[in-house]
């Protein structure tokens, strides 16, 4: 692809990468990608996200936060633990954070402090956030507005309705899009929800190793989603949108340079 891509949300952590992370990486740049945020959604994952962007600063970044499904894990006596990971200069947001009502691992309850708590220390270290929601909009957007004046947060892995979206772009949130838009069974609304998205508010994201894209023409026997299948979603989301995929990349790599303040210099130069 010519046009550089990046990745904002990739579990590239998980241990389905144990066996083959150095080849994933270097068939995400054979792909065009430039950059990859790893996900960090636990205490220890968070931790395991930043040793990673270590290794490669140019290429890796990290966010670092507590999914609501490990809410109970978050409290008054841990979050200095989490404070410390977010002050690490290869964190580029706090999160992966939010409200999972649809499989509640976490009671409701610790969901909301642990919420709560992250947007807190997002608002006190002026970090962008990386949102998770599922089947919780309300509460979700309860929260949110509650929290006051927040930094840029984006609305990870997207697959609600188009009244969804327009709520939280009214918020001033940025929407990612995953591979869930390529899923004819499930995902064929978000076909119309990124029409509704502005260019300046829209990126996209793997979420590998879950969410492999089934328009893909040749699909992995391990099933597995990872970073060199997001030229595949671009490619679905610039159909959807009506403009080419090179206008889809760039505008969406713009927008993701500028919501993370990564160091565009190296993947200007070489696509100039």
């Amino acid at each position: 692809m010519d046009a550089p891509l990046i990745d904002i949300g990739i579990n590239l952590t998980h241990d389905s990468f144990n066996a083959d992370r150095a080849a994933v990486l270097q068939r995400a740049r054979e792909a065009g990608l430039v950059h990859l945020v790893i996900t960090g959604a636990s205490l220890s994952g968070a931790e395991q996200a930043v040793a990673l962007a270590e290794t490669d600063p140019a290429f890796l970044s990290a966010t670092a936060g507590v999914h609501p499904h490990h809410a109970s894990e978050l409290t008054a006596a841990t979050l200095p633990r989490l404070a410390a990971v977010l002050d690490h200069p290869a964190v580029r947001a706090a999160g992966e954070c939010g409200l999972d009502y649809f499989r509640d691992y976490s009671p409701r309850s610790d969901q909301h402090r642990a919420f709560e708590l992250q947007l807190q220390l997002a608002v006190d270290r002026q970090r962008p956030v990386f949102l998770h929601q599922r089947d919780a909009h309300g509460d979700f957007l309860a929260i949110l507005r509650a929290a006051g004046s927040l930094p840029p947060a984006v609305a990870h892995c997207f697959t609600g309705s188009v009244a969804e979206a327009m709520d939280y772009l009214e918020l001033g949130l940025y929407i990612g899009i995953t591979g869930w838009i390529c899923d004819e069974r499930r995902g064929r609304h978000l076909e119309e929800v990124v029409r509704h998205i502005p260019a300046d508010r829209l990126m996209i994201e793997t979420d590998g190793p879950y969410l492999l894209p089934r328009t893909l023409p040749q699909k992995p026997a391990s099933r597995r989603n990872e970073p060199a299948y997001l030229p595949e979603v671009a490619r679905v989301v610039a159909a959807a949108r009506g403009e080419s995929i090179a206008t889809l990349a760039h505008a969406t790599t713009a927008t993701a340079t500028r919501f993370f303040g990564l160091n565009a210099t190296s993947w200007t130069a070489a696509n100039s």
